[in-house]
């Protein structure tokens, strides 16, 4: 009984890290007991990072704390070692069916507390256990008729997607017959034409040619008739040289130059010029389209880290929109600004006064980045295909216009603007600035990322076109990296 009493409670007087026990103790901030040496090791390791977390509770601290003696613990393996149990077997260092669980509670310090056996306890948690395991299983069983009612649903989202896809295919491919019917109808056009002209002009290359002979002919005469001698003849042949018949020699003959078929080109490629357009308007209607397809019910907006990785979205950036002041690298994941015009070459899609870029990627659907800025003042924006690149005016910039929107970071502040109208937003500062978009919602959230989110400024509009991230880089030297999200 008395080997009972003084047995101590091995784990209570444990170290959580090293599992033996405590060695110079000290106590976090949290509450928590560790070897010294342990707990010093445990946050060299988190050096980098720059934060220091408890092993147990997972507490974080900024900056290092100082780590205080805990003199009640160490009281207590002072005692330990006085009793010779430190180097007890391990079966006698946990307590038996009727021994009190907690060490402390049975020195005098902690008379007054109530003690329970450990069968009783133990009963006690196997009854709280059972009723986790109940609502457990009532948990899986709900579920399992989630997935019962989702797989119809994956065979009619797949089925109505074939038939959309065949549907179309069948559509493109009877334009594509009337694109060619009507290529070969030019074409007949043009090579029906070309054999009346070919017709006209060899008529009347013959005509000439006969005019030629006759003229010819008439030369021969009057020669032969100026050549002779006897004055008589002379003048009796004089008046039977036949007339001259009307002349259709060049002079008046008027030809256009031959540009006539070159207009027929011209206005084809007209033609092109405008189906291109419809084109390109059609396809953005049909990728909106495409993007409202939500077969599940709206899913509330993420609310941790973790709820936020599952939409992640890779972002690359379109080297043909950066301005010449930017350098792109690493993948095209990270954007410096430049003090030297890098000769970029001439393209429709670039910025040219605005040191701004958009990634290549258009963004539909649920979709999170995140961008870690080095340096400087930057504005995380989303916008439009469409917005104007060349120029100083703001249909080119970033928030200045209906066709963007921007979170500015000047390093400890933030605001946001779109349409020219700029609002104040506060919020903690971070380096990393994460984006989150539900497009068939109109949701357009920014939140400040460290150890937690913390959202500072949320949108709800409509979106009618696909959009494009982008940043724009203020000073030369800053850099912007678009993370590799895990």
């Amino acid at each position: 009984m008395e080997q009972q009493e003084n047995q101590l409670d091995r784990e209570r007087l444990s170290c959580a890290i090293c599992l033996d026990l405590l060695k110079d103790p000290v106590t976090t901030g949290c509450g928590h007991s560790y070897c010294k040496s342990c707990i010093n090791t445990h946050w060299d390791k988190e050096e980098e990072r720059g934060s220091y977390s408890c092993p147990q509770c997972r507490q974080t601290f900024t900056p290092r704390p100082v780590l205080k003696k805990n003199t009640m613990l160490d009281d207590s393996l002072e005692e330990l070692k006085k009793t010779g149990l430190q180097a007890a077997p391990a079966d006698h260092c946990y307590a038996g069916p009727e021994d009190c669980i907690c060490y402390l509670c049975s020195v005098d310090e902690h008379k007054d507390y109530d003690t329970v056996s450990a069968a009783a306890e133990r009963t006690e948690r196997q009854r709280e256990l059972g009723l986790r395991r109940q609502t457990i299983q009532q948990r899986v069983q709900d579920t399992e008729k989630d997935v019962k009612l989702l797989q119809p649903e994956e065979e009619a989202i797949n089925g109505s997607a074939d038939k959309a896809v065949e549907d179309s295919e069948k559509i493109f491919t009877e334009l594509i017959h009337l694109l060619e019917k009507r290529s070969s109808d030019v074409e007949q056009q043009i090579r029906s034409q070309q054999e009346t002209e070919v017709s006209r002009v060899r008529e009347l290359q013959e005509r000439l040619e006969q005019e030629i002979t006759e003229l010819k002919r008439k030369v021969h005469e009057l020669k032969q008739l100026s050549d002779t001698e006897d004055h008589n003849q002379f003048l009796h042949n004089y008046p039977s040289l036949s007339p001259l018949s009307e002349s259709t020699h060049s002079s008046s003959l008027r030809i256009h130059p031959l540009r006539d078929f070159e207009d027929v080109t011209a206005a084809v490629s007209q033609v092109r010029g405008r189906l291109q357009d419809i084109l390109s308007d059609t396809e953005t209607e049909i990728l909106q389209i495409v993007s409202q397809v939500d077969v599940l019910l709206t899913q509330p907006e993420p609310e941790t880290r973790a709820d936020f990785l599952r939409y992640s979205q890779e972002i690359t950036l379109d080297p043909n929109t950066a301005n010449n002041y930017l350098l792109l690298y690493d993948g095209n994941r990270k954007v410096t600004g430049m003090s030297d015009d890098q000769s970029y070459s001439d393209h429709p899609d670039r910025f040219t006064f605005f040191f701004q870029v958009l990634s290549r990627e258009s963004l539909t659907g649920r979709c999170y980045w995140e961008v870690e800025m080095g340096g400087g003042v930057f504005d995380i924006a989303v916008t439009y295909k469409n917005i104007s690149r060349a120029g100083d005016s703001d249909e080119c910039a970033f928030g200045y216009n209906d066709k963007s929107w921007y979170l500015s970071c000047d390093g400890n502040s933030y605001d946001f603007c779109y349409n020219r109208i700029k609002t104040l937003v506060s919020g903690p500062w971070s380096s990393r600035v994460g984006v989150y978009l539900d497009h068939s919602a109109g949701v357009l959230s920014f939140y400040s990322v460290s150890d937690t989110m913390t959202l500072l400024h949320r949108v709800q509009t409509t979106f009618t076109q696909p959009l494009y991230a982008g940043v724009y880089v203020y000073r030369s030297g800053s850099t912007a990296e678009f993370c590799i999200l895990k």
